[in-house]
């Protein structure tokens, strides 16, 4: 099964779905999604070091997420806001990563699927990739979860109980960053934001409780993900976008849904 191309897109993208789900309803909440942006935008830097030193294409990313993860968490609030951190790591690490790259020999064409995704193109060794970093992403969310979800509604009830609501941002950013580096390959640095963003935005507006909010964003995430594939496949439209524009189109009409209920 794993031989044929779009049966390892599809395990690849429904990969970046599990993962995007409650990360990406964790963003929501917390209204980072500038942070999930911003990271990719980094990642571009990662992806330039793994060019130039002929590594994983994994590594270099996952590398330079973790750093802005950490850095971030740790000066937040402190001299800067968060979002003059974010935008000032984003902004460098992308034009650092784009310098870097132009002295790198033969990777122009390679430069595209890495910022827009090449999901088509995934290999067998790049799915172990992916779903190992899935399993340690879900072993996180499982494992933080209580903790996780009582510092994003109040950190004062968070500290009652015993939980640091900084590390379990720590957590959480550490968590993004591994899914912003086995999602490249998949939907490329420039959309990964959308894939954490636009499902967990759509199930907001149906869902009832924190637990239900995630599986309905896996829903949709995986809905948009294997739609996606087959529109691009039929319609031969870019692959990564035309699932951004299926997650898209589901966003409008559980707006729709959701306003006729609230209405009725």
């Amino acid at each position: 099964m794993l031989d044929d191309f779009m049966n390892r897109a599809a395990l690849a993208g429904l990969g970046v779905a599990v993962a995007s789900a409650p990360l990406g309803c964790f963003v929501v909440w917390r209204r980072m999604a500038y942070f999930g942006e911003a990271t990719a935008h980094a990642a571009m830097l990662g992806v330039a070091l793994s060019l130039a030193l002929e590594q994983s294409i994994f590594l270099g990313p996952l590398f330079i997420a973790l750093i802005m993860a950490w850095t971030v968490t740790q000066l937040s609030g402190r001299v800067y806001a968060s979002d003059t951190l974010l935008g000032v790591f984003a902004h460098s690490a992308l034009a650092v990563g784009l310098v870097v790259v132009s002295f790198v020999t033969g990777v122009r064409i390679d430069l595209m699927a890495y910022l827009f995704g090449d999901i088509l193109a995934v290999s067998t060794d790049d799915l172990k990739i992916i779903w190992s970093g899935i399993a340690i992403i879900g072993a996180l969310i499982l494992w933080r979860w209580r903790p996780l979800l009582l510092s994003t509604m109040n950190e004062e009830i968070a500290y009652a109980s015993g939980y640091n609501p900084r590390r379990e941002q720590l957590i959480l950013t550490v968590s993004l960053a591994i899914t912003v580096a086995v999602s490249i390959k998949v939907v490329g640095i420039l959309l990964i934001a959308s894939m954490l963003i636009i499902p967990a935005a759509a199930a907001r507006n149906l869902a009832r409780t924190p637990e239900s909010m995630v599986g309905i964003t896996l829903f949709v995430s995986s809905l948009a993900v294997f739609i996606g594939l087959q529109a691009s496949y039929f319609l031969d439209t870019p692959t990564a976008p035309s699932i951004v524009c299926v997650a898209t189109f589901i966003f409008v009409v559980f707006n729709i849904i959701g306003t006729l209920l609230q209405n009725n």
